[in-house]
């Protein structure tokens, strides 16, 4: 069981289903609290979300054990964690390691990996929220949730742009100018579901870059992405004349 408090110091009463909503917490949530074993509690007190809270009321959430990904199968090969709490878990992803399993990869994901270490230390819930991953190729830090509710709560932060993810990578373009933003649509090529490209046709994403330091013949970028399409830094990279090293 995973419990969340607030105390309330309103004013005025204010029905439990109010609050809640007032404070971000998505309706899925409760529904998860109400209906699959868990419980809502004003002062230790069971109540339904219909109850009012008053000055110095305070209100518990008591959310059941989400159990496993059976499809999901663990992986003990260790992994690098960054910082970890009750909430969330950060973990530096190794280059040449996918972040979700596939038919085609589906033991050695990085989420088989989180599984693995969740049930080394006997976590209780044991599904994997992944919240940012990462390309097959890239190394760097992945954010995953540890439960539902920072999953729902993470994933609108990141959607409202709360949430900046920066990257460095070596182009072999050296003329970069000090920053810059591209903004050009990338689109699926004809022939393939996972190659992208530069076209009209396709959605908007934008890239926006700092030239950290100039090589004779490369430069390393630091990158912001103010969109998230697949490959979108290869293909921006690709587009303005300076592939990724490794990628050409």
């Amino acid at each position: 069981m995973v419990q969340f408090q607030w105390h309330y110091e309103g004013e005025h009463p204010v029905r439990i289903k109010d609050y809640l909503k007032h404070l971000g917490i998505p309706r899925k949530f409760v529904s998860h609290v109400k209906f699959e074993g868990g419980n809502i509690l004003l002062n230790g007190q069971e109540v339904n979300v219909l109850a009012k809270l008053e000055a110095g009321d305070i209100l518990t959430l008591v959310a059941a054990d989400e159990g496993s990904h059976e499809t999901v199968p663990p992986s003990h090969v260790p992994i690098q964690v960054i910082y970890e709490d009750r909430d969330l878990l950060i973990v530096n992803k190794p280059t040449d390691v996918v972040s979700i399993p596939s038919k085609r990869i589906p033991d050695s994901a990085m989420a088989n990996r989180v599984k693995g270490y969740y049930q080394r230390q006997g976590y209780a819930d044991q599904v994997i929220h992944i919240v940012t991953r990462l390309d097959r190729q890239t190394t760097g830090l992945m954010l995953i949730a540890k439960h539902r509710l920072a999953h729902a709560m993470l994933d609108k932060q990141v959607q409202e742009g709360q949430v900046e993810k920066y990257y460095l990578a070596i182009s072999t373009k050296a003329d970069w100018p000090d920053h810059g933003v591209i903004d050009r649509p990338i689109a699926r090529t004809k022939d393939s579901i996972i190659t992208r490209r530069v076209h009209e046709s396709g959605q908007r994403a934008v890239t926006e870059y700092w030239l950290k330091h100039r090589f004779a013949d490369s430069s390393l970028l630091k990158l912001r992405l103010h969109t998230g399409r697949t490959h979108q830094i290869r293909v921006h990279m690709q587009d303005a004349g300076g592939v990724l090293v490794g990628d050409d």
